[in-house]
């Protein structure tokens, strides 16, 4: 017989399975060591942080906070996705990046700070610790390895912004696209006859949002790799049949 729901442990906060590395355009490969940045913390550091803690349950589509809100705590991804994007004026959107459990988002100001910079968006049903800043700048301050974890965290999230910048500034959109193709197969392709499958979860406009063009420009340019062979599409999934070509472009 299962324990009373009130004798039942808190669900840990923060251990979580290894997920796939974060999606985000980059020249280098994607970091696996990015995910679960605070995993390996041990229960006296993270005590202080559950006990200020709430969990949140998004559905897909939910947004846990909004560009120009007041930003009062961090979000620590216990499971599902989350995307982070900014909105010009115009309401155009571009997608800094897909994080996944064990990554906090919410940032760059771990505390109290002003305004959301960019808006969070559940991809999928997710599950999310709400950590407030005061709670998290006291923990951090009475605990070296949880300060030396968000520093680290930190650190992984500035080399991604800096490598998102890069790339704006001095690759064109075709070679950001290819380049993102590559990612995305390296991340989850699968082999499908002489090619990598890659699932449809991505629908063009969330691949234009995320090399900051529009989906007519990303569905013309599937159409010319699609006569030039290097990619086929289904309504189910996109195929790679010329990996090393995508590369090529990619730069």
């Amino acid at each position: 017989m299962s324990a009373p729901a009130s004798s039942r442990p808190p669900p840990p906060l923060f251990h979580v399975p290894a997920p796939p590395p974060a999606l985000h355009l980059s020249e280098e490969p994607l970091d696996p060591t990015g995910a679960a940045l605070l995993a390996a913390l041990d229960a006296p550091d993270l005590a202080p942080l559950r006990a200020a803690s709430r969990r949140i349950e998004l559905a897909a589509g939910a947004v846990a906070f909004r560009q120009g809100e007041p930003r009062g705590a961090i979000f620590v991804i216990d499971r599902g996705e989350m995307r982070i994007f900014h909105a010009g004026p115009s309401g155009r959107e571009v997608t800094l990046a897909y994080w996944g459990p064990g990554n906090f988002i919410g940032g760059p100001d771990l505390f109290e700070g002003g305004p959301h910079m960019w808006s969070g968006v559940a991809t999928r049903p997710s599950r999310l610790w709400v950590v407030p800043g005061a709670a998290l700048r006291a923990a951090a301050a009475a605990s070296p390895p949880l300060a030396l974890a968000l520093i680290d965290a930190l650190a992984h999230k500035g080399r991604c912004m800096s490598a998102l910048i890069h790339l704006f500034g001095t690759r064109s959109a075709r070679e950001r696209l290819a380049r993102l193709l590559v990612q995305i197969a390296e991340r989850d392709g699968r082999p499908e006859g002489d090619g990598l499958s890659l699932r449809r979860d991505f629908s063009q406009e969330d691949l234009a949002r995320l090399v900051g063009v529009t989906r007519q420009w990303v569905s013309a340019t599937f159409e010319r790799w699609r006569r030039d062979g290097l990619i086929a599409l289904t309504p189910t999934r996109l195929v790679i049949h010329d990996l090393d070509a995508l590369r090529a472009v990619a730069g």
